[in-house]
């Protein structure tokens, strides 16, 4: 039986859209009075399988709801119902509902659209029991230095990491922030060769040097090549720029209390603290990162016992 929970502050809403679902075979419509009530009422060994809700409600509303969702349970579908006239905009998309429907159109298009997200979210759950199953995946990109294709990336893989649930929730999202540290400092220190030490006195200049050098040559033409390798045993990283390098043996401690609040070496702190292997070449353009999965480190540890 597919759960459906309808969240809305009108009764006479929730009997509306409760009663065309529950005609529905297979569905099982569930309610709750607000979104503060149904966030509450979540669990995660007690999922519904999609919840639809209404945008404007007290406490909590919809688009409140969704980005909570989200945040707490992202493979759990959400679909908005908007009134009359009115669509979710640009906070409706950036609060990452599945899809909307218009109230006005409750009887022409909600079954298909419940129908329709459900359909995804099963295609979505297969997909993330296949990828547990994954033994390996490498691949390799090569990208110029747009923050925004950088970041972009980071995203693709760790969605691919998720999938593959080889991490908890805040250890995948300290793989993400080492990585895109590395890609960052590949594109403005390496590539772009603007240094910490301007962003120190110049925040501004810094990135407005960046941007000049973005599209100026030769700094415009240098590529940064990813190297890629997720397994069960945990996930490697090799980023290499066609900059100048730099003496890693040089860079300040970002561990020293005097250079903790510093910008030069903060990416250097990070992704020497969330993974478990930072490494550079003598020539200081490539740096290859390794986060090992828990059981990859438990087993490691008791060889050497």
């Amino acid at each position: 039986m597919t759960r459906i929970l309808v969240v809305d502050d009108s009764p006479m809403d929730r009997r509306l859209v409760t009663g065309m679902l529950n005609k529905h075979g297979g569905w099982k419509a569930e309610t709750a009075e607000n979104g503060q009530i149904a966030y509450s009422a979540l669990r995660a060994d007690d999922l519904p399988d999609i919840v639809l809700t209404d945008m404007q409600m007290p406490e909590m509303n919809g688009l409140e709801l969704v980005r909570a969702i989200k945040r707490d349970f992202p493979s759990l579908p959400v679909v908005l119902m908007t009134a009359q006239g009115r669509s979710p905009g640009r906070q409706g998309v950036a609060s990452r509902a599945d899809s909307y429907v218009p109230k006005s159109l409750l009887a022409d298009e909600l079954l298909e659209i419940i129908d329709r997200v459900l359909a995804l979210a099963g295609e979505r759950r297969t997909q993330q029991d296949l990828m547990q199953h994954m033994q390996s995946m490498q691949c390799s990109f090569t990208l110029n230095n747009d923050p925004k294709l950088l970041t972009s990336l980071v995203a693709y893989l760790q969605g691919i990491i998720h999938d593959t649930q080889l991490f908890g929730e805040a250890e995948r999202l300290r793989v993400g922030v080492a990585l895109e540290e590395a890609l960052l400092n590949a594109a403005y220190h390496g590539n772009l060769e603007v240094s910490s030490s301007l962003r120190e006195t110049d925040h501004s200049a810094y990135y407005d040097l960046a941007r000049r050098r973005a599209e100026t040559p030769p700094y415009s033409s240098r590529t940064i090549s990813i190297q890629v390798h997720i397994c069960p045993e945990g996930v490697d990283y090799e980023i290499r720029d066609q900059g100048p390098g730099f003496d890693p043996t040089k860079l300040p401690d970002p561990t020293d209390p005097a250079n903790l609040e510093r910008p030069c070496g903060r990416g250097l702190l990070l992704m020497r603290t969330f993974m478990d292997d930072v490494e550079f070449n003598d020539k200081g353009n490539c740096v290859k990162m390794r986060k090992k999965t828990r059981r990859n480190g438990e087993l490691a540890n008791a060889g050497h016992d």
